[in-house]
């Protein structure tokens, strides 16, 4: 299986390294060279300096023979553009967008992208967690 992780900061180098784990054909792409040192000394995947919104960066990545796309840049916007592309033009079967904005989450998220909030997520657990001051009154 092969899959393209775009954005290589903390939740893009640890999903790469995961995958890369479990026996998964790995290429992270990210806009800083030094972005390659997240994925340690032992990473065994590619990895391609570039924006993920560059055609030619995702092409030389291996996106048109990918499973599975990951996209967490640090920026909504990019990385809605890059999950519709990844879906649309390259017609990769697995895309998954990471979203900071909720509202902006179920939108895409009703659209069809597979959307991963960790904003809402963080939303919900404290709602569950505040929920002791109810149950100690």
């Amino acid at each position: 299986m092969k899959a393209i992780i775009i954005g290589c900061g903390r939740v893009g180098s640890a999903v790469a390294m995961e995958l890369d784990r479990n026996g998964w054909d790995v290429t992270a792409i990210d806009e800083k060279e030094d972005a390659i040192d997240r994925l340690g000394t032992h990473w065994a995947g590619g990895f391609v300096q570039g924006h993920g919104m560059d055609l030619a960066v995702l092409r030389e990545s291996g996106i048109e023979d990918a499973d599975a796309v990951v996209v967490a840049t640090n920026g909504d916007n990019t990385n809605i553009v890059v999950a519709q592309v990844a879906r649309e033009r390259f017609k990769v079967g697995c895309v998954v967008v990471r979203l900071l904005d909720p509202a902006r989450a179920d939108f895409y998220r009703e659209r069809g992208l597979h959307v991963v909030c960790p904003t809402q997520h963080a939303i919900a657990v404290i709602q569950e967690a505040i929920r002791c001051a109810e149950e100690v009154s």
